[in-house]
């Protein structure tokens, strides 16, 4: 009896290793992204490009917290995803609303399988909802890795706006070829984003196995309606007068 007890075990264990081994792929779910910005480096970056600015940049520090964090759910189901905000932050000092940026509450919805993005993005008093194909991002994919929120990642680097440089980290265990804000097209879910000249990072907190409700896919439908093209004229025109501000400003409009 002993002998059939030991043996019952060890082909358990067997069924179970073989199991637990077994890759497991995900097509449907909703992420929890952390989205931070380093407030002071920013202000630093606008006190290097203007004379005399130390003064109110030093007073602006004393009213802001360093960090702004912030977060974003992304819902997904095959072909389809809905980035949009998430619960509130806990952090103490909360950024006032004067000094909040652009980017700050964008909904981007794409459909992957017909190249098509739809974004409701508030562009300081001004409301746009961005219908365009999905970005094209030339994507170069290493072989350096390292884990977020469970998933072992991958990292890949590109250039948007003809200078600015972005890294990801994404995992071919979830399907879905998308990411926060417009990223997407590499072969997996982007998990972790990088933008360096922005002192901005997301990264996956938590994945939840779950099947989304229509309305966690709803594109957004509120703004003046117009294309990406559109919109970086009317940046333009109507930053042309704000130097570096300006430029970073729209970087952060564009992402």
């Amino acid at each position: 009896m002993k002998k059939y007890i030991i043996l019952f075990f060890c082909s358990l264990f067997t069924v179970c290793s073989s199991l637990l081994s077994q890759d497991i792929f995900i097509s449907k779910g909703k992420i929890e992204f952390e989205k931070r910005v380093n407030i002071y480096r920013n202000l630093e970056d606008e006190q290097n490009s203007e004379d005399g600015g130390f003064d109110w940049i030093t007073e602006l520090k004393k009213q802001l917290p360093e960090w702004n964090t912030t977060y974003f759910n992304l819902s997904f189901d095959g072909d389809k995803t809905l980035y949009q905000p998430g619960r509130e932050s806990t952090q103490p000092q909360k950024v006032p609303l004067w000094y909040q940026g652009p980017a700050e509450d964008n909904i981007v919805y794409c459909d992957l399988n017909a190249d098509k993005t739809i974004s409701q993005k508030t562009v300081y008093e001004s409301t746009f909802l961005i219908q365009d194909s999905l970005r094209k991002a030339k994507w170069k994919i290493t072989n350096d890795t390292r884990e977020i929120a469970g998933f072992k990642c991958r990292k890949a680097t590109t250039i948007i706006n003809d200078s600015v440089f972005v890294v990801a980290f994404y995992t071919d265990q979830i399907t879905t070829n998308g990411g926060p804000e417009s990223f997407n097209e590499l072969p997996g879910m982007i998990l972790g984003l990088v933008v360096p000249r922005l002192h901005t990072t997301w990264y996956a907190t938590k994945v939840e196995l779950t099947e989304p409700v229509p309305a966690e896919l709803a594109p957004p439908a509120k703004g003046k309606k117009a294309n990406n093209e559109q919109l970086v004229e009317k940046l333009k025109s109507s930053m042309k007068d704000w130097g570096k501000y300006g430029q970073r400003a729209q970087w952060g409009i564009m992402l």
